[in-house]
């Protein structure tokens, strides 16, 4: 997707300072989940291209006892009578391809070409103690970081390094930590619910979901593949990204998703995250409040260090984080509820690679600190009267904005989430 390059980025003019950079982006191309796949698929899906690694190691590394870099090589066994389910092959479902892998490294050479090369900002080598990487609990986003890492800082990248992580319960980044006020809000307009703002797509859409059933060979009484186009889009975008041909029925090879019809799933999952996230009115801005709200707060936190470590270092008196630069690798999910929270103008699904930024300036004339937000690598519009155009607005309008939803540290959050 359309993300901050050094030949696109919309430059701020020197009367400013760039302070902090905080970066949230959707890992890239993988293979579909399983439960999206289809009961049996028509082909194999092969990842012999790639490694993934998975393997401890003592610290500090120069201990006497070393590891082996170990990675899982998938195979079925002439032994065991069981199908898996979907796609034969040497893939786990889901993974970063070697596509999404390659991806990633681009990823990482763009932003650092832009906050490297053109602006200055980030270090030539990588450094622990200003730049720092996040992910999820979920393995692929540490996939997409490793690739990402070394794109932007190269055989530095190569040595040990930390990836944060939350608890898997209490996971901000996902998100995971539970939040059953903002569920139960999702349940009453979204998948799964009666509303008519729901499911009238779904019913107009029928003749098309019984010809993917009978190709696909799902049955019409699957509740996963019926009550959001999700399960589909993800099975047909996964094939089209990676270049594989759309699917036909096993018993008729002659009977096939059309290209048209796989635009047609496209196009309702465009429907979908719109109403989901935006169109559903002030219930899409309580629940994404709700279910990302804590990733607000630390966005927010981590906003006021870097002001704060800025105001510290010109005095000589530096007390906060040094950390300029944060980078998110997360979902697809993560990225819709900042963007519902931000009430962007155009909601769309955040394709693999989706970015978003936050960027701190200090004015030079009069030291007061401003935000700007991008989206795919241009300024982003929000149709919130208070927020704007997300230029170069004073930072202390987004925080009062975000202290308003979710309280400083998130300390309306328990009381939302009736936790």
């Amino acid at each position: 997707m359309p993300h901050a390059r050094r030949t696109e980025y919309p430059k701020v003019n020197s009367s400013y300072d760039l302070e902090y950079v905080e970066v949230l982006h959707r890992h890239h191309k993988r293979t579909p989940y399983a439960a999206n796949t289809f009961p049996v698929e028509g082909y194999a899906w092969y990842c012999d291209d790639e490694a993934l690694f998975y393997y401890g190691a003592p610290l500090p590394t120069h201990s006497a006892n070393h590891s082996a870099r170990t990675y899982w090589s998938v195979y079925t066994s002439s032994s065991n009578p069981l199908a898996p389910r979907g796609f034969n092959g040497t893939c786990q479902f889901p993974q970063i391809t070697r596509g999404g892998l390659d991806d990633s490294w681009q990823h990482g050479i763009d932003l650092y070409g832009v906050y490297h090369d053109l602006l200055g900002f980030l270090p030539e080598k990588y450094d622990p103690s200003t730049v720092s990487f996040r992910v999820t609990n979920n393995v692929i986003t540490s996939q997409v970081a490793s690739m990402v890492t070394s794109g932007m800082f190269g055989g530095e990248a190569h040595q040990n390094l930390a990836l944060l992580v939350q608890p898997a319960s209490i996971d901000s980044l996902e998100p995971a930590y539970t939040c059953s006020t903002a569920n139960n809000n999702f349940s009453a307009y979204g998948v799964g619910s009666n509303e008519s703002g729901w499911t009238s797509h779904l019913n107009a859409a029928s003749d098309l979901f019984a010809n993917l059933d009978t190709i696909s060979g799902i049955s019409p009484t699957d509740s996963g593949f019926h009550t959001s186009f999700d399960h589909y889009f993800d099975n047909l975008s996964a094939r089209l990204c990676h270049a594989k041909p759309l699917p036909c029925n096993i018993s008729n090879p002659s009977l096939c998703v059309t290209q048209a019809m796989a635009n047609e799933v496209f196009r309702l999952g465009q429907y979908e995250y719109s109403y989901l996230y935006r169109d559903a009115g002030a219930r899409t801005l309580e629940y994404s409040t709700g279910k990302y709200g804590i990733w607000v707060a630390e966005l927010a936190q981590n906003l006021r260090h870097a002001m704060h470590a800025t105001d510290s270092a010109s005095t000589g008196k530096r007390t906060s984080s040094g950390i300029r630069y944060r980078h998110n690798i997360a979902h697809d999910g993560s990225v819709s509820y900042i963007l519902s929270i931000l009430q962007i103008e155009q909601m769309v699904w955040p394709g693999m690679g989706s970015e978003l930024i936050f960027e701190l300036y200090k004015k030079k004339v009069d030291q007061r600190y401003y935000i700007r937000v991008l989206w795919g690598g241009q300024v982003l519009r929000s149709s919130n009267p208070t927020l704007g155009v997300l230029d170069m607005l004073q930072v202390e309008i987004l925080l009062a904005y975000f202290d308003g939803l979710v309280g400083q540290r998130a300390k309306k959050i328990p009381s939302i989430c009736s936790l």
